[in-house]
């Protein structure tokens, strides 16, 4: 691959590339740019990258943690092309294909198989020792009456990566996991590799929803065991209150922008079964005024609750305090704005980062801290999730 602008998702069989307009900035940007540049391309697509410290334009938040991926707070970008993919065709929904383009378009309808990776190595930011001594100290807040849950994450790393072909890659994650918000995006310097099972915000008309995850169990090894998992993940209690207290965050978000009533939990702690886990999801609707911009949907519910926890200004503090690197665009958001003026963001984890100028990847992972966690098990459900992601170098 050799477009340094792409956004594909293959559950929706979408496909854009080649950057003709983009904004792009950390730090010193607003809100009100966003606004202008998704004013000024109305009626087109644009694609999306939201980094978790947008929070520092929301709140009088900063990050000043080790940054290895250096991602920006926010791009958007307007493809030149867009395809929809339909069984083994497509269909142009924008541009014009050069031959150049065509073959690209091709590659991602018969994939390579054959492509090896390379051997990477991670390492952990922290130790477990140290992991279990943030968690106490987390715990050491709650119980204090500071929050009521924290979502503490860490980072793994590689750096001096070999090079490798970014679709293969992919796909073999995609072919793990099935997540329903996978998405492939690349722009300029970076890479997303992103498997994400979670919904942050979908605007259709004037619905508005979120699916927060809170709850993950391993797959079972024969369809009893999986049965067995299931039941064990809806009865949970401490898994169940951990859900339930960010739903009550969503809502709260969205009342901020909802119409006056229209707030309601369309499922409560529902299992939904994935390709290696099983995880705890609600969902959370409201309807909001035609008016209502995305910069408005954003500054009422970013970041998502399910990567912060509550209250969620002061767990955002003490994330900065507890965590050992900048999170960028892990626990951000992914997603489209379509020319009717909806979009469809995602919740960036189970993702690897690429910076090609440094040549490292980043891989995150984190889990609910609550009184009653056990700081062992934590790490464990940590390692589970980690090794998901950065198997799939192992896979050749």
């Amino acid at each position: 691959m050799n477009v340094s602008s792409v956004y594909y998702c293959p559950t929706q069989k979408f496909l854009a590339f080649k950057a003709i307009d983009s904004l792009v900035f950390t730090g010193e940007g607003s809100i009100l740019q966003i606004e202008r540049f998704i004013n000024k391309n109305q009626g087109d697509y644009i694609l999306s990258a939201f980094s978790y410290d947008l929070k520092n334009q929301f709140e009088s938040l900063n990050s000043k943690n080790i940054d290895l991926s250096d991602f920006p707070d926010v791009i958007l970008w307007i493809p030149a092309v867009v395809i929809q993919f339909e069984a083994d065709n497509y269909q142009v929904l924008k541009g014009e294909l050069t031959d150049s383009d065509r073959f690209f378009v091709e590659s991602f309808l018969i994939p390579n198989t054959e492509a090896s990776l390379p051997s990477v190595s991670f390492k952990s930011r922290i130790s477990k020792e140290v992991y279990i001594e943030k968690v106490n100290l987390v715990k050491t807040e709650i119980q204090q009456g500071n929050c009521y849950e924290l979502n503490f994450c860490q980072e793994f790393y590689a750096e001096n990566v070999k090079s490798f072909d970014s679709l293969t890659l992919f796909n073999r994650l995609f072919e793990r996991t099935k997540a329903p918000f996978s998405v492939y995006f690349s722009f300029d310097n970076w890479e997303v590799f992103c498997a994400s099972p979670e919904r942050y915000l979908k605007r259709k008309g004037d619905q508005l929803i979120s699916e927060p995850i809170k709850g993950t169990v391993k797959r079972g090894e024969t369809a009893s065991s999986d049965q067995v998992l299931i039941y064990q993940l809806q009865n949970d209690h401490k898994e169940r209150a951990e859900n339930v207290m960010i739903v009550d965050l969503v809502r709260n978000d969205l009342s901020k922008i909802a119409t006056k009533g229209s707030v309601c939990v369309d499922e409560l702690c529902g299992i939904h079964t994935f390709e290696t886990v099983h995880h705890m999801i609600s969902t959370v609707r409201c309807t909001i005024l035609p008016e209502t911009s995305i910069c408005s949907c954003l500054q009422a519910s970013f970041p998502m609750g399910s990567m912060t926890g509550a209250p969620k200004v002061n767990v955002m503090k003490l994330i900065e305090q507890f965590e050992s690197f900048k999170r960028g665009i892990y626990s951000g958001s992914l997603g489209v704005i379509k020319p009717s003026g909806s979009f469809d963001l995602n919740v960036v984890i189970r993702s690897l980062v690429y910076n090609r100028e440094k040549a490292s990847f980043s891989c995150s992972v984190g889990s609910a801290i609550t009184i009653k966690s056990d700081a062992e098990k934590e790490f464990d459900e940590c390692s589970l999730k980690i090794k998901k992601i950065i198997g799939v170098f192992e896979d050749n």
